[in-house]
Protein backbone atom coordinates (compact mmCIF):
# COMPACT_ATOMS: atom_id res chain seq x y z
CA UNK A 1 0.00 0.00 0.00
CA UNK A 2 1.27 3.65 -1.20
CA UNK A 3 1.83 6.14 1.57
CA UNK A 4 1.00 9.85 1.32
CA UNK A 5 3.62 12.03 1.66
CA UNK A 6 2.82 15.31 3.92
CA UNK A 7 3.58 17.41 1.02
CA UNK A 8 1.41 15.32 -1.12
CA UNK A 9 -1.22 16.15 1.03
CA UNK A 10 -0.10 19.40 1.37
CA UNK A 11 -0.84 19.66 -2.54
CA UNK A 12 -4.22 17.62 -2.62
CA UNK A 13 -5.56 19.77 -0.08
CA UNK A 14 -4.69 22.95 -1.80
CA UNK A 15 -6.30 21.01 -4.78
CA UNK A 16 -9.50 21.10 -3.14
CA UNK A 17 -9.58 23.98 -1.58
CA UNK A 18 -8.79 26.33 -4.90
CA UNK A 19 -11.05 23.26 -7.04
CA UNK A 20 -8.19 24.63 -9.87
CA UNK A 21 -4.69 22.59 -10.59
CA UNK A 22 -3.06 25.42 -11.58
CA UNK A 23 -4.21 27.84 -8.49
CA UNK A 24 -3.38 25.25 -6.54
CA UNK A 25 0.49 25.41 -7.73
CA UNK A 26 0.75 29.47 -7.46
CA UNK A 27 -0.81 29.42 -4.13
CA UNK A 28 1.93 27.11 -3.83
CA UNK A 29 4.27 28.52 -5.47
CA UNK A 30 5.03 25.51 -7.06
CA UNK A 31 4.69 24.40 -10.43
CA UNK A 32 1.31 22.37 -12.25
CA UNK A 33 2.73 19.72 -13.73
CA UNK A 34 4.15 19.46 -10.12
CA UNK A 35 0.85 19.72 -8.62
CA UNK A 36 -0.49 17.47 -11.30
CA UNK A 37 2.43 14.52 -10.62
CA UNK A 38 2.07 14.65 -6.80
CA UNK A 39 -2.01 13.70 -6.92
CA UNK A 40 -1.28 11.08 -8.86
CA UNK A 41 1.22 8.93 -6.73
Amino acid sequence: MARMTLEQLRIFLAVAEHLHFTRAAEALYVTQPAVTTACRR
